[in-house]
């Protein structure tokens, strides 16, 4: 009998849910506004009507339906399905799983969104096929997990992965963390953007100070200066390659990945991060992790989180009985 799943890839700002067939292939999505201020209920409900919504739009028996799975940004109890804290969505110990299951009739798995996002790569993305997936978010800040054999890897407390937050010599800026010189710091979307400001700061002169004057510099524009062969771009873009190099060498010496997929939108920087990536990995890690490692770019973009999920749904149903194999 064919089956379905639904994945909720959940923001601050949106709520984004995908219908999902057994083959992770997305069949229907659907977007709504959040509405944080309106409260947990009301976020709730609405995420129960939109996955009644996904069944209308694509035509399917909404029977079909065997687990909902949904990402969410924060610190997130994934075996008692609660989520412990969320800031963006100003949430504290709400028990998702039980009260969002009790509306939508089927069980209801949750875990961290950069998770799902990373399980979605692993399974169905550009780490399919792969035994020991390495999974970083490159967004506002840096997030990253790891998939073992269909698995995800918690560590204890489910705090494994915090990678943005291992602190890198010769980094100075403070981390919102406590830290100073956090990896996220530098490789990041708000990192590579503050490299840029502190330098045009100084004085160096750059394409990039006609959108620092407006106020408007972001990464973007950094990646654009790169193009157009702005020196002060290929430095910060090279650095920043570099430090993301520095941190990676340490996963891989203890991970020991088969793939390591870079996502998130700092991801779209492409070879102008990755070429230092790969450089700096040669000079820090031993070459027999290197000669077994694929390093790629995420293939599933903003439907990894959705497709992530609804994987995890499916895969946990069937772990405890929820569902027949």
């Amino acid at each position: 009998m064919v089956q379905y799943m639904v994945g909720i890839d959940l923001g601050g700002t949106n709520i984004v849910c995908g219908l999902v067939n057994e083959q992770y292939e997305l069949i229907a999505k659907v977007k709504r506004p959040t509405e944080v201020d309106l409260g947990v209920e009301h976020v709730l409900n609405k995420m129960s009507d939109m996955v009644d919504e996904l069944f209308v739009t694509a035509g399917v028996d909404r029977s079909l339906l065997i687990a909902v799975g949904a990402g969410i940004p924060g610190f997130i109890d994934p075996v008692r399905g609660v989520c412990v804290f969320a800031s963006n969505l100003k949430w504290g110990n709400v028990d998702v799983s039980g009260r969002l299951g009790a509306k939508v009739g089927v069980p209801v798995f949750i875990d961290n969104d950069v998770r799902m996002y990373v399980f979605g790569e692993a399974m169905s993305g550009a780490g399919r096929g792969a035994g020991v997936v390495h999974g970083v978010t490159i967004g506002t800040g840096l997030a990253a997990a790891t998939v073992v054999n269909g698995e995800l890897h918690y560590g204890s407390g489910f705090m494994a992965g915090e990678l943005g937050h291992v602190a890198i010599d010769g980094e100075t800026t403070p981390c919102g963390c406590g830290l100073t010189g956090c990896l996220e710091t530098v490789v990041s979307a708000t990192g590579i953007a503050r490299q840029a400001k502190e330098a045009l700061e100084q004085g160096r002169e750059s394409l990039l100070r006609t959108p620092f004057e407006r106020g408007e510099l972001t990464a973007a524009h950094v990646s654009q200066a790169y193009d157009k062969g702005d020196e002060l771009a290929i430095e910060i873009m090279t650095h920043t390659g570099q430090v993301l190099g520095k941190g990676l060498a340490y996963s891989i010496s203890l991970l020991s990945p088969d793939m390591i997929v870079i996502g998130g939108g700092g991801a779209l920087a492409g070879e102008r991060i990755m070429k230092p990536v790969r450089d700096t990995l040669k000079r820090y890690v031993y070459h027999g992790y290197l000669e077994r490692l694929t390093i790629r770019q995420g293939e599933l973009i903003d439907d990894g989180g959705v497709i992530g999920s609804a994987a995890f749904a499916k895969s946990r149903a069937e772990k405890l009985g929820h569902v027949s194999v």
